[in-house]
């Protein structure tokens, strides 16, 4: 996890390495939450893994019935042998005592790499990739008509819609396919990783969910623009998202999905917005950020927490439910890592994960590649506008596979 020096709030590490799996937990959603939660109490250690999307089936009566090429586990988290905490300066090495003769060896290893093959590419084996869609443009535009429909009639006020983009038969180097999608990228919730042949190399701006102690904060991402190489243009790109009524009524509308979800488990009166509807500026595009937090109890679990948040409302809609219904429908492929959260436990019960998104996901074994996009769709949306924005919000993906 690679934080890329980017100047947050709520921060604790520059970066996390954890690596080789003590224990570990693999499941499908089937009660997924209570095996965390049974794992994360027994554990007492840092745990680090992922949620699925198709958790969602685990909170409420829904179903996953999408086309699903990657086959990654619903859940996974495991518990590291070997920790690497970077702070400024400053490398922090923990070790498990099965393993801990193996420290000496293992700094003179990390030295000796990053002297002989720092920004050094590899050469890759792999062929061009040719990138297809999982829906053309044409039927992303009716699929968009159709959500507005739900929304005129009233059954929801705003939903996530995403579409795939998908290589078979291809290969990437997973490594060197991370390295140049987060030099491209940089964004402060970066993530690499490997669970024997699933891969995740994600560029993710955007953080679902933080416990520091008895506070919890969440920072949803809704509204994007594009950015320009000319400063003045760029700061009218900013001022303009600063003011779109679109923009602005899609993060506020999931920012009160987000009070609502945190209200669930914290301290009555304690949810806050500290923030609202800041524009944040990344290497490929601005986006609009809030932040909203809570005081919950001490005795509250802290997988409770993520359970009765879960998924992000960000990449859900308003009403949860009923948006999470709707886009099964209309979508043609199965998230499952895909908008869900990468992160980890401490062994004092915080926590602090991402949301996946700006993320290409792999299945060696089957040498299928995939990263899917989306956006909010509003009373106010313009089909054509929001496939734009996905192609925007693809840019960076599509570019780093192309070059592999």
């Amino acid at each position: 996890m690679d934080s890329n020096d980017f100047t947050q709030q709520y921060s604790s590490f520059d970066g996390i390495l954890a690596v080789e799996a003590f224990t570990a937990i693999k499941t499908d959603y089937h009660n997924g939450f209570d095996s965390l939660k049974e794992y994360q109490e027994q554990s007492g250690d840092w745990i680090f893994g992922y949620l699925s999307y198709e958790l969602k089936n685990d909170t409420e009566e829904l179903v996953s019935r999408n086309k699903d090429e990657l086959e990654f586990p619903d859940l996974y988290f495991f518990q590291p042998k070997k920790l690497f905490f970077f702070i400024g300066d400053v490398l922090e090495m923990h070790y498990l005592r099965m393993v801990d003769d193996e420290i000496e060896e293992d700094f003179k290893t990390i030295s000796t790499t990053l002297l002989t093959t720092q920004n050094k590419a590899e050469e890759s084996p792999c062929g061009k990739i040719k990138i297809s869609l999982r829906i053309t443009k044409d039927i992303y535009k009716e699929k968009v008509n159709a959500m507005l429909t739900h929304i005129y009639r009233g059954d929801i006020y705003e939903a996530n819609f995403c579409q795939e983009f998908f290589a078979k038969e291809s290969c990437i180097n997973p490594l060197q396919t991370y390295h140049h999608l987060n030099a491209i990228s940089r964004p402060p919730f970066a993530t690499f990783l490997k669970i024997d042949k699933h891969y995740l190399l994600s560029a993710s701006p955007e953080r679902y969910l933080r416990k520091e102690g008895q506070k919890i904060i969440s920072q949803p991402i809704k509204g994007t623009a594009k950015r320009s190489k000319n400063r003045v243009e760029d700061e009218k790109l900013v001022s303009a998202l600063k003011n779109d009524p679109k923009e602005l009524s899609e993060n506020v509308m999931i920012v009160d999905l987000v009070r609502n979800d945190l209200s669930r488990t914290a301290v009555k009166g304690s949810v806050t917005v500290e923030e609202l509807c800041k524009v944040y500026s990344f290497n490929q595009v601005h986006q609009m950020i809030s932040t909203v937090v809570s005081k919950i109890d001490e005795t509250t679990s802290p997988v409770d927490i993520i359970k009765t948040t879960f998924p992000m409302g960000s990449m859900t809609g308003a009403p949860k439910i009923s948006a999470m219904q709707i886009i099964e429908d209309l979508e043609e492929s199965k998230r499952g890592l895909y908008s869900g959260a990468v992160g980890y436990f401490t062994p004092t019960g915080d926590f602090d994960f991402n949301v996946v998104i700006r993320s290409i996901l792999y299945n060696e074994e089957k040498k299928y590649i995939s990263y899917t996009v989306g956006g909010a769709i509003t009373a106010e949306s313009d089909p054509d506008k929001e496939y734009e924005e996905c192609l925007l919000k693809a840019k960076a993906m599509r570019e780093v596979l192309e070059t592999s």
